[in-house]
């Protein structure tokens, strides 16, 4: 299939810019794989169309305040967004300045905070935060929340928690597992009492998610990497779910890539690493059986991915009807689940 293929007209108005008040507020459209129905519901819906025996499968990622602003010492304008903590001092970073900053080059943050460009690394800046503190330290201290490019206003102290998701653990990725963002703790524990029960895996979303295709043959994409780590007890929780004939019900596409990707060479089993997995129309999935999601861009990889769980024609026509109704999209949308 080709880019253009992927193609759908969003009004801007339907682009959310805040989240609503209520986590649990947004409303979920239903796609029946087989049968291509559609059910327009209520996220608090969401726990009557699963059954004692199924496994949700959450990413448990945390979105870090990946964003700095500083100056060059000509006193120029640097942005910076964090792409990848290496270790305690070291990132990979995209650095948006008038003049790229050349190896040696301090660049001034504020709060008497500095980092020095070491190299490049293709595209991004390799950086040093050698002040004493850590790369994380630094970041809590005077970062700010890296909303997506489709919100176009600055980031506010509503972002630092409802862009996360109340299960947020690992700190490291740059944008938010976007289907996580609908669940509250009242509704997790109501999901439990059901007797559903629950698993993790954590993908570092990197910036890349957001990386429009430039190619229009899908086969010359090349598809950003993630890093990733699916534990011995979640694969222990999935062969569990298969022995009661349950199903696998992946919270998210970067749970679905990180689970897909733990089965990509063999059978599926703990896993620690990147991923470039790209999962377009045509894809086998070996492990989920069922996705809940939000609604994607135009074009995206992401789009790709979720045509092909549950078939391209179903799901365009379900973005259209999800437009013609008045859905909110992308990350503080609303959501849509994909079952059989």
């Amino acid at each position: 299939m080709k880019k253009s293929d992927f193609y759908y007209d969003l009004p801007d108005a339907l682009i959310a810019q805040h989240p609503l008040a209520e986590r649990t507020a947004s409303r979920l459209l239903c796609l029946n794989r087989d049968s291509g129905v559609l059910a327009d519901k209520q996220f608090n819906d969401f726990i009557d169309l699963l059954k004692p025996d199924d496994l949700l499968v959450f990413n448990d990622t945390r979105v870090i305040p990946a964003r700095l602003w500083g100056n060059k010492a000509s006193g120029g304008k640097v942005e910076i967004l964090i792409e990848r903590i290496i270790d305690e001092h070291h990132a990979l970073a995209h650095v948006r300045a008038s003049k790229a900053p050349k190896a040696g080059a301090v660049i001034q943050l504020p709060e008497g905070l500095a980092c020095t460009v070491e190299g490049r690394e293709n595209d991004l800046f390799q950086l040093v935060f050698d002040g004493g503190q850590t790369v994380l330290e630094v970041l809590m201290q005077i970062g700010h929340i890296p909303l997506p490019p489709y919100i176009t206003r600055d980031d506010d102290a509503a972002d630092f928690s409802r862009y996360q998701t109340v299960f947020a653990k690992t700190a490291g990725a740059v944008a938010a597992p976007t289907a996580g963002l609908h669940f509250d703790q009242a509704l997790l524990d109501s999901i439990q009492a059901k007797g559903v029960r629950s698993a993790f895996v954590t993908l570092h979303v990197g910036s890349g998610t957001f990386q429009p295709v430039r190619v229009e043959n899908l086969a010359e994409h090349v598809m950003h990497k993630e890093h990733f780590n699916v534990p011995p007890e979640t694969v222990a929780a999935i062969a569990q779910t298969r022995a009661r004939s349950g199903r696998v019900i992946a919270i998210g596409t970067t749970a679905v890539r990180a689970l897909e990707s733990a089965a990509r060479t063999g059978p599926f089993a703990a896993t620690l690493g990147d991923t470039r997995l790209f999962i377009t129309p045509g894809y086998t999935f070996k492990v989920v059986d069922a996705l809940l999601t939000n609604f994607h861009l135009p074009e995206s990889t992401l789009l790709m991915l979720v045509s092909a769980f549950a078939g391209y024609r179903p799901v365009m026509d379900a973005y259209q009807h999800a437009i013609n109704q008045g859905y909110r999209f992308f990350s503080y949308g609303d959501a849509m689940f994909l079952y059989r």
